[in-house]
């Protein structure tokens, strides 16, 4: 179990800058053993939290992507039919048919089977949790309070390893209290100016310290204007990588190209319309 520095140093290598509140969560996480659920708006890195543990244990990342009428068999296990019914057709009268197609053979892992299976536990990553039903909830719980599953014909199946789990949500609807109980809990907000800078520079090949400082100010001064869908982190570095393969050093030096590729932050007709040359000018004088 490593502490909270050690946790954002082995971070911050794999290229994830952690504030010191997310470096302690995930130091408990891995001291309790238990699930991890990361909540914020979408673009603020919650999914990168869970690639990053992956690279600090060199250990598989396991992805649920959760969407809604999302159900067990999707998520658990299937039965490879087609084969079982080659089978059957090629042991026709067989007494041990049943027995034969219902074995591991015939088993189709889906990624929450998949993570109690490793030899050396996973990172499982539960993606946007809040768009699968109330059902599925409430059958992940109590997954995640035994850490194995029942299959009928194969009976129950105890995990061999214990997956490092990382849940994220967006807060599209609210998730039961018995899930939040189950889990440690992080809220991830938009980076400081600070923090989005040294994001950058860990990020972006080529990005100078003053263009990433610069860079992250300017977009500290968007997400303040009144926008429908502010731009999160990832769009920070598309702009940032952007800026830097049309070798702009200094943004007051092309405040037109600066507002050309603002395309990259933001993503719908009516922010295009409302972050004009003017209001550009006026956050570019806000960077030096």
């Amino acid at each position: 179990m490593k502490g909270r520095d050690e946790i954002a140093k082995a971070l911050a290598a794999s290229g994830y800058i952690a504030d010191a509140d997310l470096a302690t969560a995930i130091s408990l996480m891995q001291l309790l053993r238990r699930p991890l659920l990361l909540e914020g708006e979408a673009g603020v890195g919650k999914t990168e939290v869970a690639k990053a543990l992956a690279k600090v244990h060199a250990t598989e990342l396991i992805r649920l992507q959760c969407y809604e009428g999302l159900d067990q068999s999707s998520a658990l296990y299937e039965w490879n039919y087609q084969r079982q019914l080659l089978a059957i057709q090629a042991y026709r009268g067989a007494d041990s048919i049943e027995d034969q197609v219902f074995s591991e053979k015939y088993l189709l892992e889906r990624p929450l089977l998949a993570a109690i299976r490793r030899s050396k536990a996973p990172v499982l990553l539960i993606d946007e949790i809040d768009r699968a039903d109330d059902e599925f909830e409430a059958f992940l719980l109590e997954l995640l309070s035994d850490f194995q599953v029942s299959i009928p014909e194969l009976g129950t199946i105890p995990a061999i390893t214990i997956p490092h789990v990382v849940l994220t949500s967006n807060g599209t609807r609210e998730l039961s209290d018995a899930l939040r109980r189950r889990c440690l809990y992080h809220y991830v907000d938009y980076p400081d100016v600070d923090r989005e800078t040294r994001i950058i520079l860990a990020r972006v090949t080529g990005a100078s310290p003053s263009l990433s400082l610069q860079i992250a100010r300017m977009v500290d001064g968007i997400r303040k204007e009144e926008l429908r869908k502010v731009p999160g982190v990832a769009e920070t570095l598309d702009w940032a990588a952007a800026l830097v393969g049309l070798d702009i050093r200094d943004l007051n030096d092309a405040p037109e190209t600066v507002h050309e590729t603002l395309i990259c932050l933001l993503k719908t007709h009516e922010d295009r319309a409302r972050v004009t040359p003017e209001v550009t000018q006026r956050l570019l004088g806000k960077v030096a």
